[in-house]
């Protein structure tokens, strides 16, 4: 039997390799004409095909796939208080009727309108935002709100990893579980790969319920390997949530000698803004589990009252069911806003041309464009491809470091000390595109100056990049850049 198996595969492999030339070509015809995509990506696909005809075809394989995306990904209206909360506010815009707490914020009604249009995102101003740079910090403050947990804990993270860290998160999980908390896990099928189903079946045991965002197939082999739910929300009671950068690993927790220093930025939120995360994790759930938790109206109460909130806030989502690449468009819309300063905190600096090309304006505009981006990669091609773009910023008379103090895994975009664009989506081509994200937008003076204090104060741990230390770069690297950019609009 296993002989058979061994020669029916020797057999399509031989045809394959004997036909790859035409493959190849019929592949190329697909791409051309039967998938929408960027004329960039269609000449990278094309170039790998033709030039590299093996590792192409490969590759295609693996992530090239274009699946349609009302197919792939179909979430349910959203309902109840929170769709009428929507319309109300679109409404008060649109009659001239929306009041800002501070009259400069006006300036970007257009922005909130647009991420109430394209996004169904309502601006909320009765919040408090925490802000946690610090891995320890954050799971301490995390593990303690689920211990408070009454009702519900819903937590989502792309990358969990069955370490010190996850274990003592599990521990406290179990235990709300059998106080009667009602607790549901959602993991990204690629992200999660490292766990078992051994790990995920303990918690099942428990009545915890577990679902996982496009699982694979026989265990392992993954189909769907370019999408990802790249998205970390925690959601406590309807009272509290988390969003931003952090995975669950010791990594994060800067204990992996890799990596060293873990420099991230997550959001503790408390206030109406947390209905907001609660509704963009009910859709994955959703989707991953095959439930309707809309019926339940008890995990959409919007909380009426926060501690000392002032901080107004919309949630924002983009991924690729979708052709509005809502957290894309803030981000240029932002920068075009800008009439002081935009800074940029990184892992990875991929833009498109139109987020290229505003940064380019603004730099050149006298505007104080500042980019910060780590100094080690944690994946190469995307790390030289980075560099390749930093030098054209570099060139553009913007300010561009690199981070020495460990990794830096924030992704912040802030603008004049007013607006900031917080959440888990990189400034990169996958996060625009490709992966499912969520980030935060804060019209808060007081929260985004804390963030650019932060900014500032990381840049005491830096490496200028001059047009000088740029140029001075040897052939190699220069070289790795020129290839890992061509490879830019498939990373």
């Amino acid at each position: 039997m296993a002989e058979t198996i061994w020669n029916g595969a020797v057999t399509v492999f031989d045809f394959i390799m004997d036909n790859l030339v035409i493959i190849n070509v019929l592949l190329s015809l697909v791409i051309v004409f039967f998938q929408r995509r960027s004329p960039q990506t269609v000449w990278t696909w094309l170039l790998l095909l033709y030039f590299i005809p093996i590792l192409g075809f490969v590759l295609y394989l693996i992530i090239g796939q274009d699946f349609h995306k009302s197919r792939m990904f179909k979430a349910k209206e959203i309902e109840g208080e929170v769709k009428y909360a929507i319309r109300r506010q679109e409404e008060t815009i649109y009659h001239r009727k929306l009041l800002l707490a501070n009259p400069e914020m006006n300036r970007f009604k257009d922005l909130i309108l647009y991420n109430l249009e394209a996004g169904e995102a309502v601006l909320t101003d009765n919040n408090d935002i925490r802000i946690y740079t610090d891995g320890k910090e954050k799971f301490r403050a995390l593990i303690d709100e689920m211990r408070r947990a009454e009702r519900y804990i819903h937590l989502q993270y792309y990358i969990i990893r069955n370490d010190e860290l996850w274990q003592e998160i599990e521990k406290v999980l179990i235990e709300k579980a059998r106080e009667g908390v009602e607790v549901r896990v959602l993991f990204d099928s690629m992200g999660c790969r490292t766990m078992h189903k051994r790990d995920w079946d303990r918690l099942k045991s428990e009545g915890i319920k577990v679902a996982e965002f496009f699982p694979a197939i026989l265990g392992k082999l993954q189909l769907r390997v370019n999408y990802r739910n790249h998205r970390k929300i925690v959601v406590i009671d309807g009272r509290i949530g988390f969003v931003g950068g952090f995975n669950v690993g010791r990594e994060y927790l800067g204990r992996d000698p890799k990596f060293g220093y873990w420099r991230d930025t997550h959001l503790c939120i408390e206030g109406a803004a947390v209905t907001s995360l609660a509704v963009r994790f009910v859709l994955d759930w959703n989707y991953a589990a095959k439930e309707n938790l809309f019926l339940d109206d008890t995990l959409f109460e919007i909380p009426r009252y926060v501690r000392g909130g002032r901080d107004p806030v919309q949630i924002i989502s983009s991924g690729p069911d979708s052709q509005i690449k809502t957290i894309h468009d803030n981000y240029l819309r932002l920068i075009h806003s800008a009439r002081d300063h935009v800074y940029i905190q990184t892992p990875y600096f991929i833009p498109d041309d139109s987020i290229l090309d505003a940064l380019k304006i603004a730099s050149r505009s006298g505007i104080d464009v500042r980019i910060m981006v780590p100094c080690k990669p944690d994946h190469p091609f995307v790390y030289w491809a980075t560099y390749s773009y930093i030098g054209e910023m570099v060139a553009a008379g913007a300010k561009c470091y690199v981070y020495n103090n460990g990794f830096l895994h924030a992704k912040t975009l802030s603008i004049d000390g007013m607006v900031a664009c917080v959440g888990t989506a990189n400034m990169d081509i996958r996060s625009f595109g490709l992966n499912f994200e969520v980030n935060a937008v804060i019209y808060s003076e007081r929260t985004v100056q804390r963030l650019e204090r932060a900014f500032e104060n990381d840049m005491t741990q830096c490496t200028h990049v001059t047009r000088k230390v740029y140029d001075d770069r040897g052939i190699v690297i220069k070289a790795k850049e020129q290839f890992s950019r061509l490879l830019s609009p498939l990373l």
